[in-house]
């Protein structure tokens, strides 16, 4: 019988990985903080007596810009703990998918970033998460199962998110300024846990070949056309919003402790193939997205 491990179970993507288990009648076993990831100790003993079939590590320290002056945390959980965690999945023979981001690219591209591309990350954050990948990845060679899932500018029903933001910001004010030379491919959480799951064989399909995968919604964007796009959805959903104009900003007038890349457009090929469809737009996710969090508050 299926058993998972869900790591981070009470994050933005962990709620709803906790969904789609559910929904799909699998049986699943939860943590967050009261387990420590970065503690090897606690770790293979709760591996050794829970004894999960698959797991997944949504455990993460996302904090881009406190990373700067919070290294040892950022290292802690997003480095040391997926190797803890990708070792005690080696050790009792589970496969492992394990979340990561794409700001561990440098931003310079002017193409969709492939699994193969080199790495470059910029900042603290990117280069725990970077660090972590490459521990994950090393229980290959000893035999082990390890997914590699790369995603970007995340969204979802739980916690805070950029769209929720917008929605907050554009009620309280005329206008809201964004930037407009960053670009990537908004996420919803529910389709990456969708996708997740079918790379692990859940839900009928065929578990793909482990190794590294990027997966977002189909269409590139810019912060500031997602804004935009989250105002006219908004509106043509009846809510009621004060701001009247989404002012595009440069990063040069927007300052933030951590650096951001430029562009980080993932190609989603390689999922695509394994799962026989694309991800479907992102637009179409957030319609769908803002009916959920906000139909009954108009």
């Amino acid at each position: 019988m299926t058993r998972v491990w869900l790591a981070g179970a009470r994050g933005m993507l962990g709620h709803a990985l906790a969904r789609e288990l559910e929904r799909r009648g699998v049986a699943c076993v939860s943590t967050d903080r009261e387990l420590d990831i970065a503690d090897e100790a606690q770790v293979l003993a709760f591996a050794r007596r829970e004894r999960p079939s698959l797991m997944i590590n949504a455990a993460a320290y996302t904090q881009v810009d406190l990373a700067e002056t919070e290294r040892e945390a950022a290292f802690r959980v997003n480095g040391l703990g997926a190797g803890v965690i990708s070792r005690a999945a080696l050790e009792i023979g589970a496969a492992l998918a394990h979340v990561s981001t794409d700001y561990v690219f440098g931003g310079e591209g002017t193409t969709p970033y492939s699994e193969t591309a080199a790495t470059a990350p910029r900042g603290v954050y990117a280069q725990s998460k970077l660090e972590g990948e490459e521990l994950v990845l090393e229980t290959a060679r000893a035999g082990g199962r390890p997914y590699v899932v790369r995603t970007s500018w995340l969204f979802g029903l739980h916690g805070a998110n950029f769209v929720k933001t917008m929605v907050n910001l554009m009620r309280d004010r005329d206008e809201v300024r964004v930037v407009s030379d960053q670009h990537g491919r908004p996420t919803f959480t529910e389709d990456l846990a969708e996708a997740l799951l079918a790379l692990l064989g859940l839900g009928g399909e065929t578990a793909t070949e482990p190794g590294v995968y990027h997966f977002a919604n189909a269409g590139e964007t810019s912060w500031h056309g997602f804004a935009v796009a989250i105002r006219e959805a908004c509106l043509a959903q009846g809510l009621t919003l004060r701001a009247e104009r989404v002012v595009a900003v440069t990063t040069a007038e927007f300052p933030r402790p951590a650096p951001r890349p430029a562009y980080s457009v993932l190609d989603t090929a390689r999922i695509e193939a394994a799962l026989g469809k694309p991800p479907r737009p992102w637009r179409t996710a957030l319609e769908e997205y803002l009916r959920r969090e906000f139909a009954n508050r108009g």
